[in-house]
């Protein structure tokens, strides 16, 4: 035996030793509440160090306003879905794939410019138990811009069947998932506006408005492409109401994530169609709310407009 195992053995006998003398000298009274104070000291450090139920990773790991966070959740047993929470709104963790017996599962948590910047707890909760997790929120510069607007423009408003319907587009939550890998650029036109930027209408700050996209600007009726796969969800016409966001195309990717292209001048696809990324979905315009062709590509996920640019080029589990 060498001089550290023989050293450990001595340490162990030695506290054996020091307990047994002490639990000798106790009354019988004393010795007979060893059983509940040692169920006192358990659960005190249950309470302390709580056991975590679930193995959660969140990426991107250093997110800002704007990203998408990814919960990945992986369980022990072939249980029904975990959730996860934030504040007051409720995610539904679907499965990674169509095998439920990997247990896992990944939830899409949006952060926007109007994300409060620094810690965000997120509570992972299923039936093996529940985790409560810190997450760091970082603070995002975003841009000003300043756009000048023909009286006739300055003065347009929406309707209330364009809001329904796109606050229909928004709600959808298919448990398909119909995205694979990084999204795609949409157009091959310059981008005139980034997301997330602020604006000024004619000199008048526009207060609490963030940019819910990016603009892609290009000629008058070039082609406009599915980012990813998915359902056309929705077609909207200029000429059926959508006054705001003129002719209006969107999109369901599945599980929460939706897109938006508004300002199109033409659909190459009707309401229904399953598309796949890169295909050939309509035109750019300048219907609606518009100075000039472009088209505006809004991605939202679980409701929330978020930031395009991560999604095109890393990706989302």
């Amino acid at each position: 035996m060498n001089s550290f195992v023989f050293s450990l053995v001595s340490s162990l006998y030695d506290c054996y030793r020091s307990l047994s003398a002490t639990i000798y000298r106790l009354t019988t009274q004393q010795r007979s509440l060893l059983p509940m104070l040692l169920g006192v000291v358990i659960l005190w450090s249950a309470i302390a160090h709580p056991a975590q139920a679930y193995n959660v990773q969140i990426l991107p790991k250093n997110p800002a306003q704007g990203d998408t966070l990814s919960v990945i959740v992986q369980g022990e047993n072939n249980a029904e879905m975990p959730t996860v929470t934030v504040g007051d709104t409720v995610y539904t963790a679907f499965p990674l794939s169509n095998n439920r017996s990997n247990n896992r599962y990944r939830a899409l948590v949006p952060t926007s410019p109007n994300t409060a910047p620094g810690r965000m707890t997120l509570r992972v909760e299923g039936p093996e138990g529940t985790n409560n997790i810190a997450v760091g929120i970082g603070n995002r510069s975003f841009n000003t811009q300043y756009i000048n607007l023909s009286p006739g423009r300055a003065g347009l408003e929406g309707t209330d069947y364009e809001f329904d319907s796109l606050d229909a587009l928004r709600a959808l939550r298919t448990p398909t998932r119909y995205w694979n890998g990084p999204m795609a650029r949409p157009s091959t036109g310059y981008v005139s506006s980034a997301y997330g930027n602020q604006r000024y209408y004619n000199g008048v700050f526009a207060e609490g408005y963030y940019h819910r996209g990016v603009d892609y600007a290009a000629g008058n009726g070039s082609p406009l492409y599915a980012p990813a796969a998915g359902r056309i969800a929705l077609v909207g016409r200029e000429s059926d109401g959508f006054v705001l966001n003129g002719n209006t195309l969107g999109i369901d990717h599945g599980q929460g994530v939706t897109s938006v292209m508004i300002h199109l001048s033409g659909f190459a696809v009707n309401e229904g169609d399953m598309v796949q990324q890169g295909q050939l979905v309509g035109y750019m315009g300048a219907t609606g709310f518009a100075t000039g062709p472009n088209l505006h590509w809004g991605l939202f996920v679980n409701g929330v407009s978020v930031d395009p640019v991560p999604w095109r080029y890393d990706g989302v589990e």
